[in-house]
């Protein structure tokens, strides 16, 4: 097993988690991935060819012993913690605040906001040791209003976290990056029962937006890359 910095993803076994991890372990990294889905962590680490370098952790990112326990069994598998990625989260796509279905807001609001939130809860003793660093995974609906979206007021909520986070840590040396993506090619943006959106502009792939996390995780010591938000050209918003 390498000596390399250490990484634990939130919903890192498919779309830009599992790009991030791919990348991060090409790079040297050693990487710890959780999800909800145990089918899909054993296929990225068949993807991988299953090294030593790689952990898999079936959980739930809004779970609070869960997470606890994941950043548990990256330091006891690999010693440290250089880097936590918050990047679990998904939309209902019928979460309109005036005729959605508020029956999958619950799971939704705390996946996306809670689960980022005890991420850092839960890491920031191991990060503190290293001088580390928090990536969160927020989107332009973040950035932007959308009449009556419930999906977008849980971005905004981690546009907020991200920089709370910042002034409470910077002082102990840790870095803080919100990355905001434009639409991306997973299977978030395929609604229920009938064909994916087509988007102006298009959409950006995983690695695309893995590159932009990894990048931000590489900065030099004492480099603090705070925002990146990461559009497909022709975009309009």
């Amino acid at each position: 097993m390498s000596d390399g910095p250490v990484a634990l993803i939130t919903g890192g076994s498919r779309g830009i988690g599992s790009a991030t991890a791919h990348q991060l372990l090409s790079r040297g990294h050693r990487v710890a991935v959780t999800g909800r889905d145990r089918c899909h962590l054993e296929r990225l680490a068949e993807e991988v060819g299953r090294p030593a370098e790689l952990l898999t952790l079936p959980g739930d990112a809004a779970d609070h012993e869960a997470v606890g326990s994941a950043v548990k069994s990256t330091l006891d598998a690999f010693g440290r913690l250089d880097a936590a990625i918050a990047n679990a989260g998904f939309a209902t796509h019928d979460d309109d605040v005036a005729d959605g279905d508020p029956r999958g807001w619950r799971e939704m609001v705390l996946t996306n906001v809670l689960g980022p939130a005890l991420l850092i809860n839960a890491a920031l003793p191991a990060l503190r040791r290293t001088q580390g660093r928090i990536v969160l995974v927020g989107s332009i609906a973040g950035l932007t209003h959308l009449p009556g979206n419930i999906y977008g007021m849980t971005k905004w909520a981690i546009t907020g976290l991200a920089e709370n986070t910042r002034l409470r840590v910077t002082g102990d040396g840790i870095g803080v990056t919100l990355i905001s993506p434009g639409g991306v090619e997973t299977t978030f943006f395929d609604p229920i029962g009938g064909p994916r959106r087509d988007r102006p502009g298009g959409y950006l792939s995983p690695d695309q937006v893995a590159a932009s996390i990894v990048w931000a995780i590489t900065q030099p010591s004492g480099v603090d890359v705070n925002t990146l938000t990461v559009r497909p050209v022709g975009s309009p918003k």
